[in-house]
């Protein structure tokens, strides 16, 4: 596989990934409103991991949805945040938030790249993860600053998920480590969050090793597909 295929493949399925976790949301949000905007989203990051894994199978002469349903854990290459639990709703928001932020930049980049594309496919998904930043990042002050429960449990999130914000800038995305961190803390700041320290900073994702949490996700995902292969509507 290409290195162009390969970095197609993350994007896939980082998006694909969190499109199932935001889609678990579905009758679940605190407001019926905020109920119907995850389930968008949850659809821009499908429509996203569709282009994405298209592209990517087409190095290895598989479909979206070999790619998909017909992989096991240790061949996804999504980032090990993406995959995590939901917990509770300032957890959702602190991942899509992190992840949003990042998938806007890098698509920024890209759409600018050599590989056209590549690039019309992130021109085109730039536009949908900037709305979801911007989602994200009001719900983020909002939760922060508002009462004391809802500023404990954002800042109890924001903790417990940074350390897994490292993995999203390994290799050829290291550059974007700095616009995003400027992003990130002008919102924890308008929040009244702190922005944890640097330390502990697990990765394995981009190589195929996950958390059993992803494994749960799969089975759950690829249960259909696989108990009726080639089965059509």
């Amino acid at each position: 596989m290409s290195d162009t295929a390969a970095l197609a493949l993350q994007l896939g399925d980082d998006a694909l990934i969190a499109a199932q976790r935001l889609a678990e949301w579905c009758s679940r949000a605190p407001e019926m409103e905020e109920d119907i905007a995850l389930a968008n989203i949850a659809l821009d990051q499908l429509g996203a991991a569709r282009l994405f894994l298209t592209y990517a199978g087409e190095a290895t002469n598989r479909t979206e949805d070999d790619l998909a349903y017909l992989r096991d854990d240790r061949e996804f290459r999504n980032a090990l945040l993406v995959e995590l639990d939901n917990g509770d709703f300032a957890v959702t928001i602190g991942k899509l938030l992190f992840l949003a932020v990042f998938q806007r930049l890098r698509y920024e980049s890209l759409a600018k790249g050599p590989d056209r594309r590549l690039a019309e496919i992130a021109a085109k998904a730039r536009t949908e993860s900037a709305y979801h930043a911007e989602h994200a990042a009001l719900w983020t002050v909002r939760l922060g600053d508002g009462t004391d429960e809802s500023h404990q449990r954002m800042q109890a999130a924001v903790d417990a998920l940074w350390p897994y914000t490292h993995e999203l800038f390994e290799g050829d995305a290291a550059d974007l480590r700095r616009p995003w961190l400027a992003e990130i803390e002008r919102t924890l700041g308008e929040a009244t969050l702190t922005r944890p320290a640097d330390g502990w900073a697990p990765s394995g994702g981009r190589v195929g090793v996950h958390t059993e949490e992803l494994s749960k996700l799969l089975a759950e995902m690829q249960v259909l597909h696989r108990a009726h292969p080639g089965a059509t509507w």
